[in-house]
């Protein structure tokens, strides 16, 4: 389970982020708490996906800050950044579909896998150790998420909602301190996507690991999230509880596109 700090385990400050003459992010700052599950939210092109990308190395902003648990990441590499603790759950699934579940898993241990290609291709006892203390790890991931049935099975062949799941567990095998959900119930009927907000709930409560999650879906939002962020056009233009932002004309105002009148009142 991840330690408690006593500062934020992520920190924005500052960040913006333009294409050409397109700004997509203005300024954005906040901050996520150890264990908190923060969610970002707003209309479509609000700049929600390219705080993700940001935030996981694959844009470079033109100013700000983003702090991993006090360490600067900004300018780092994906692959440093991943390294340092942060993992990321795709809208769109990047699987390998013709791999097992077991298999996509593995790949999600290869940051712990502390030996080399010749180790590997001998097979060496120091290779043999570590492939089984990180096969434990995953078999553990496999029946935290009730995908036992399925480990075996090219990911290809299984049902939607199963491969969001397992496309959750490879994130979870990294072993991150801060994990994006990006649109975690993107494409899934009601029931799967109440398997998957159980699981999202179940990982912080037994993982207690930090979640940051974007998401169309506003009734799981509500249900989930301990605070909510709104952007609207690259801006932030609320930030609190769930139902602060609910009540929050400017938040009335980007989702419905009208203006917020007080009601009249009587003589």
């Amino acid at each position: 389970m991840a330690e408690l700090s006593d500062q934020p385990a992520l920190a924005v400050e500052g960040l913006s982020l333009a294409f050409g003459g397109t700004q997509a992010i203005r300024d954005v700052s906040f901050e996520v708490q150890p264990r908190e599950l923060f969610a970002i939210i707003g209309p479509n092109g609000a700049g929600k996906t390219s705080i993700f990308n940001c935030i996981s190395g694959v844009y470079h902003p033109q100013s700000g800050s983003i702090r991993l648990d006090g360490t600067e990441i900004l300018g780092q590499r994906p692959e440093q950044i991943a390294r340092l603790g942060v993992a990321r759950m795709f809208q769109n699934i990047e699987l390998f579909d013709n791999l097992t579940v077991l298999d996509n898993l593995m790949l999600g241990r290869a940051l712990h896998m502390d030996y080399s290609v010749a180790a590997a291709f001998l097979f060496s006892r120091k290779a043999r150790r570590s492939e089984v203390a990180n096969r434990e790890v995953v078999e553990g991931i496999i029946d935290f998420l009730d995908i036992e049935g399925y480990r075996a099975f090219p990911v290809g062949m299984l049902p939607y909602g199963v491969k969001k799941r397992v496309e959750l567990g490879r994130a979870l095998a990294m072993e991150p301190q801060v994990l994006l959900l990006d649109e975690p119930v993107a494409g899934m009927n009601v029931e799967e996507t109440e398997d998957m907000a159980r699981f999202i709930l179940d990982v912080r409560a037994e993982m207690g690991i930090t979640m940051v999650l974007v998401e169309h879906d506003m009734g799981l939002v509500m249900d989930l999230a301990d605070r909510v962020l709104v952007l609207d056009f690259g801006e932030r233009i609320s930030l609190g509880t769930p139902a602060e932002v609910q009540a929050d004309p400017n938040v009335i105002r980007a989702y419905l596109g009208e203006e917020i009148t007080e009601p009249a009142r009587e003589a």
